[in-house]
């Protein structure tokens, strides 16, 4: 894998916050079956877990609230970064930047740590064009970079993520919002079966531009793993089907 070329030796990996920040090699799945496995989302400094309610279901899906806590690059790295190093596939670690500096130094961190072959970038709810370029300027080194846009924001900001010099688009759970027993409203992003035929037209989107793309949303089958190969996909990340199912069968297979 290089900087302008990804390649994956399967076309499937884990969606980040879905399985932790190490591949898990003693665990249920089997990773094998991976082509890369993306860490959750690692700040500079510690998060904190989001108060008040962070999961509601609705019909085709759930919202999930989490404020992705995580105890800090420094920490991850202590605790996982060997386990990176063994890693029988790929890591990547997707970064949560709060501004260009913090972003840059955890980049910079990152590209003599052994297993780490990329970068997955996530934005801040109000990212807009200026701040996905001044991000993907502070990301550029000597990693491969994926910008994680939101389903919602993909046509938008994929184009100007790709000018900024990224080696692919992903695509991120899209924001919602619920309502709450006591009048008032749950924020979050939105995972589930309803959200794939959305995930499968920004696929065959972006695509047909140009970009390439990995894909992302609702995918609960190796048919829905296939469509989106077939649709132009790199390749596809899962997400919630790992809590409840684990990899659908055959999707290793698929493309």
């Amino acid at each position: 894998m290089s900087k302008f070329d990804l390649s994956f030796a399967r076309p499937l990996m884990n969606a980040a916050g879905m399985l932790g920040f190490a591949p898990e090699l003693r665990g249920p799945l089997d990773l094998g079956q991976l082509g890369a496995f993306i860490t959750s989302p690692i700040g500079l400094s510690p998060r904190s877990p989001a108060h008040g309610e962070r999961c509601l279901a609705y019909p085709g899906g759930f919202l999930l609230h989490t404020g992705y806590p995580n105890p800090g690059l420094n920490a991850v790295l202590r605790q996982h970064a060997a386990r990176w190093g063994r890693s029988p596939i790929p890591v990547i670690v997707h970064l949560l930047g709060q501004g260009p500096d913090d972003l840059a130094a955890m980049a910079r961190r990152l590209e003599t740590v052994p297993g780490v072959m990329g970068l997955e970038l996530g934005f801040p709810k109000e990212a807009g064009a200026e701040l996905v370029q001044a991000f993907m300027r502070a990301a550029e080194g000597e990693l491969p970079v994926i910008a994680r846009v939101p389903l919602e924001q993909a046509q938008e900001l994929a184009p100007v993520a790709m000018l900024g010099g990224a080696a692919a688009i992903s695509l991120g759970a899209p924001r919602g919002a619920l309502p709450l027993p006591d009048g008032g409203v749950a924020q979050g992003r939105l995972y589930g079966p309803a959200l794939y035929p959305l995930a499968l037209s920004a696929v065959r989107t972006l695509s047909q531009a140009g970009i390439p793309v990995i894909g992302a949303g609702g995918v609960y089958s190796a048919v829905q793993v296939q469509a989106m190969r077939t649709a132009g996909a790199l390749a596809v990340q899962l997400d919630a089907v790992l809590w409840r199912e684990g990899l659908p069968t055959g999707a290793a297979a698929a493309g």
